[in-house]
């Protein structure tokens, strides 16, 4: 590739991850009856699967809380992402594998003792 080349696709790139990037959430500071924080945010991570599934046939329930205290859900949801799609669920994969014990060892030959 040239480098006329290269450069444009590092600008295309950089515009299409630029306009994936979060807004401000302005819904944050409203007064609401709830604003959820960090163990509400830790829930709907943990829960966002089985949410998903019911938000695409569902139009009134959502994944993800806006109405939100801002970095502490933030983190509270990644948590919780993070601990449903982590290495956890694999974790009994190794429990699960049969035990093979170590095979016994022979005794020594008398051709090895000359």
């Amino acid at each position: 590739m040239t480098r006329t080349r290269h450069l444009v696709v590092l600008v295309t790139a950089v515009l299409l991850l630029g306009a994936c990037a979060a807004g401000p959430n302005n819904v944050a500071q409203v007064d609401a009856p709830h604003i959820a924080g960090f163990w509400l945010g830790l829930w709907h991570g943990a829960i966002s699967p089985i949410a998903f599934l019911v938000s695409l046939f569902n139009h009134g329930v959502n994944i993800y809380d806006v109405h939100n205290n801002g970095n502490w859900y933030n983190f509270g949801f990644m948590l919780g992402v993070s601990a449903v799609f982590s290495g956890g669920a694999r974790s009994g994969a190794a429990a699960r594998r049969p035990f093979q014990p170590a095979p016994p060892k022979q005794p020594p030959t008398a051709a090895a003792h000359e």
